[in-house]
């Protein structure tokens, strides 16, 4: 299976013709998988842990949308056989067995996969230390061989405090020089610069003033293949909605 990097987007994704239309085709163009591995960047629990493997509620980690928001379902079934193999690989992986998918997951797998047929496990990240991302990956990349599909999902550019009123307006040069950056660098498998985005990357400071959006893309570089595939672009309140596909 190939590995993901997908810029999630907030609740309000749904609304986003465009947007919804570019992640169903990606999902078209993809083996089906067995089962679905998330690493969102909405969970970070140290020492590292798996969610629920059963259906379980989602957790609406977002405040002041409109109710509707609150109403999604995505009622994909729970993947104890997964979270076997991630514990054989990670020792020590601990559990919370109510723990639901967080809107990093399950909004794009509402337009990805609507059917919601295929179990999911979501794992936390236990650090947002580049190179041990990375490894984390490495350690993961078996899981590849069994159909598994590992999506890191965060977004290429992330600063809140700076995003534009026009979702479709032009991006600010801060968000359209880091996602300019990101491409080369990822498309050239330089793992390196990835990894020191923050002393490399123009405007690393700006783009994500905290760095867990980008962090889950150090997972899918590890358990992917040297150059990823830009299959998303473009910006969305000026934030890079850039998304890669390794393998």
């Amino acid at each position: 299976m190939p590995v993901l990097y997908l810029s999630h987007g907030a609740p309000p994704l749904a609304d986003d013709a465009v947007w919804t239309r570019e992640l169903a085709r990606w999902s078209d163009d993809l083996p089906r998988p067995t089962s679905i591995l998330v690493v969102s960047a909405h969970w970070e629990e140290a020492p590292l842990a798996i969610g629920a493997t059963r259906t379980v509620p989602l957790v609406y980690d977002f405040w002041g949308f409109p109710q509707h928001y609150y109403e999604v379902k995505y009622e994909a079934p729970g993947a104890p056989a997964l979270a076997e193999d991630v514990r054989k690989l990670l020792p020590g992986v601990t559990q919370d067995a109510e723990r639901g998918l967080d809107h990093g997951a399950y909004v794009p797998l509402v337009e990805m996969f609507p059917e919601a047929d295929i179990p999911v496990l979501q794992m936390s990240m236990p650090t947002l230390e580049p190179a041990e991302l990375f490894d984390l990956g490495t350690r993961l990349a078996p899981l590849r061989d069994e159909g598994v599909l590992i999506v890191g999902s965060g977004f290429t550019t992330h600063n809140l405090r700076e995003m534009r009123q026009d979702p479709h307006g032009e991006a600010p040069a801060w968000s359209a020089e880091f996602d300019e950056w990101a491409e080369r660098a990822v498309g050239a498998g330089d793992v390196d610069a990835v990894l020191d985005f923050a002393g490399k990357a123009p405007a690393a400071r700006l783009a994500h003033p905290r760095t867990e959006h980008f962090a889950p893309l150090f997972v899918a570089l590890g358990a992917g293949e040297a150059g990823g595939r830009s299959v998303i672009d473009g910006f969305w309140h000026g934030l890079a909605k850039r998304s890669f596909q390794f393998g």
